[in-house]
Parts: structure tokens; sequence; C-alpha cells
């Protein structure tokens, strides 16, 4: 009998230190969000793991509920404290069906450079195809690419041409690495039907091997100019055996490769909060309602997210309903595809690509201009 109850008071015991550190990684992953990553280095993987970490305290609370106990209100409470951080990753937004004659639809795509290393040529060929079909079926006033590639003539990987010809683009910015020896040019680029009457770059510092960018134009529809900025923020430059390391009964899960997973990890963040920091202060000095497009390569739970997320209206928790993941890899489902837009802006009927063509999912919306009231 007494072996018994020291069994029950041990498992007690057991199950009140789980609920204290799964509280505590709570709270800290609330904080991700308005810490900068440099203070603290470790602080952005709770961030990344919050709703992991949410859903063993939902699970601890309904352990805690059956059996009556304080500890349910306390999970409660704590959960109840992180609502602003909750609806982050899952959006209860309504999709509105306001209209106004000066509306933009406006797509952001990660094509991954259009599967160009697919060692099997006719579907690659199929793949970069299906991509472009896809832009074309949506049908964008503005497109914003990230890991865009074009080759220059003569080839038979046609992308920048093609696009331009079968979406009657008559405008085209873009910022490109060259690999001049094979005549290569990957970055990013924005194609828009409408003028654009200004166009340019906020800089970031540059980083061996990286093709992360910022670009932007002012176009111009109708009455109104919108400045339109399309960002692909810095990269975790992930391998094949960092993917493997996620898969079943994977041979790349050993310590090594774990660690150099996470040191890639927490390499990325303090340059994606410097990079997001400077495009912040580039908009402060707009002269016009900005438009936000990009490949942030950060969840909502981030640093990098609240620096917009704090200016400016995200589009997909404005219009739609649910966890809304962009990222199409072998990685848990996140959402690291954003469209923002000024406050004085607003947005409707947000789409994410269903067919997976390349690692991440297009997305696109209306922002249109509010009318006065």
């Amino acid at each position: 009998m007494v072996n018994f109850l020291g069994k029950i008071i041990r498992l007690h015991t057991l199950f009140v230190l789980l609920t204290l550190g799964a509280i505590t990684a709570l709270i800290l992953s609330y904080t991700t969000s308005y810490i900068h990553p440099t203070s603290v280095p470790s602080l952005p993987f709770f961030g990344l793991a919050h709703w992991l970490i949410l859903t063993i305290n939902l699970t601890l609370c309904v352990f805690w509920a059956f059996k009556k106990s304080k500890w349910f209100i306390v999970i409660i409470i704590i959960i109840s404290a992180g609502i602003k951080i909750h609806v982050r990753t899952f959006s209860f937004g309504a999709n509105s069906q306001a209209t106004s004659q000066n509306e933009l639809r406006i797509m952001s795509y990660n094509v991954h450079l259009f599967d160009l290393y697919n060692p099997n040529t006719n579907e690659k060929h199929k793949t970069k195809n299906k991509i472009i079909e896809h832009v074309k079926d949506r049908n964008p006033d503005v497109v914003c690419f990230q890991e865009f590639y074009q080759q220059d003539s003569p080839t038979s990987f046609v992308t920048k041409d093609t696009i331009l010809k079968i979406m009657d683009y008559k405008y085209y910015h873009e910022r490109f690495a060259r690999k001049r020896r094979a005549r290569q040019n990957v970055g990013v680029a924005i194609f828009s039907r409408h003028p654009i009457i200004k166009e340019g770059n906020v800089p970031f510092e540059v980083h061996k091997g990286n093709f992360n960018y910022c670009i932007y134009t002012d176009i111009v529809k109708e009455t109104d100019t919108f400045r339109v900025y399309n960002i692909h923020l810095q990269s975790i430059r992930l391998q094949k055996e960092d993917y493997e390391i996620f898969e079943t009964d994977s041979n790349s899960r050993t310590p090594s490769n774990v660690t150099n997973l996470i040191t890639k990890i927490k390499k990325a963040y303090p340059i994606r909060a410097k990079q997001a920091a400077r495009v912040k202060k580039h908009i402060a000095a707009s002269p016009y309602k900005v438009i936000v497009c990009g490949d942030f390569n950060d969840t909502p739970v981030s640093y990098c997210y609240n620096t917009f997320n704090s200016i400016l209206t995200d589009a997909f928790r404005n219009t739609s309903f649910g966890i809304g993941a962009t990222y199409a890899g072998s990685l848990p489902a996140m959402r690291i595809d954003y469209i923002f837009h000024s406050n004085q802006l607003g947005s409707r009927d947000f789409n994410i690509q269903k067919e997976k063509l390349s690692d991440h999912y297009a997305i696109d919306c209306s922002v249109f201009v509010k009318h006065s009231e």
C-alpha cells in the first residue's frame, strides 16, 4: 500500500514538473516576438515550436481538468494571456467582399528556381510550365517572385520572356546575382500590368552564396500609386541531409547533423532581424501606401514577423480562416510567406495554391483603397 501511494505521489510530482516546464516554454514563446534574436540566441526556437508547446499545454489542461486540480486554472490563464500570439498562427479573419475601382490583385511566389536542378529534364520543364500556368490562371496585376531564375539567351529554359509574353506584363524590375560563366541569374523579380514610375532596392549586407534581396516598385493604377516591396529574407540554406532529419527512420538523425541544423537556424535569425529592420525603416519613408510581399523564412511567432505586423496589416489574418501553411517542403506545415499592406488599405479573397510545384505555395489576394467614410 505504501509503495502504491509512493508511486502516485511521484507520478503527481512528475506531472507538476512537466506542467511547470510547459508553462515556462509557452511564456518564452510569447516573448520571441519582442526580444531581438541577438539578445537571447536560443529564444527564437521557442517561437518556432509555439504550436507544439501550445498543444502540450492544452493536453495538460485536459489532464488537470479531469483531476479537478487548480493547475487547470493556471494553464487556462497562461494560454489566455497569449491570445494575441495564438491568433497570429491561426487566423479567425472574415473574408471581406468590399471592392474598389483601385484594386490590385497581387501574388507572391517562391518558385524555387522553377525546379531547375531536377535531374529529369522533361519533369523540370513541366514544372516550370505549370508554375507559369498557375500564375496565368490566377491572373494577378502584380506578381512578386523569389528564387526567380533566368538564363540569358540562347536557352531552352525560358522564364522571363515567357511570363512577359503570356501574361501581357509590360513592366518589370529585378535584382539578381549573376553567374557569368553559365549566364545564369538568380534573385527576385516584380512583374506588373500597370506602369512602374520608380524602382529601387533596399540593400542587405552581402553574405557569401546568398541570393536574399528586397526590391520595390511604385506602381500606378488609376489615380493611386502603391509602393510594392518584394522581400526574400535570410534563408536557412537547408541541405538534403537537413531535410532527412524529419523523415521517419532517417539515418541522418545523428547528433552532429542535428547540431548542424540548429546552428544554421540560429545563425539566420539575427540576420533576418537586421534585414527586416532595414525594410521597416524604408517603409516609414515611403510617400505612398505600401504592399509588402515575400518569403520571410520565419513564422508568425517571430521577431521578424512582428517587425512588419507592428506597422502593417497581415492580409491573410485580415481575410482568412485557418493556419494558412505556405511552406510545401519536408518540415512541418508553416506559414512563412506573407502579403502585408498599409493599414489604410483593405484586402480580400486571399488564396493559397493547392498544387505543390515548388517548396512554397503561391499566395495571392486583392488589395484595395478603402472608401472614405
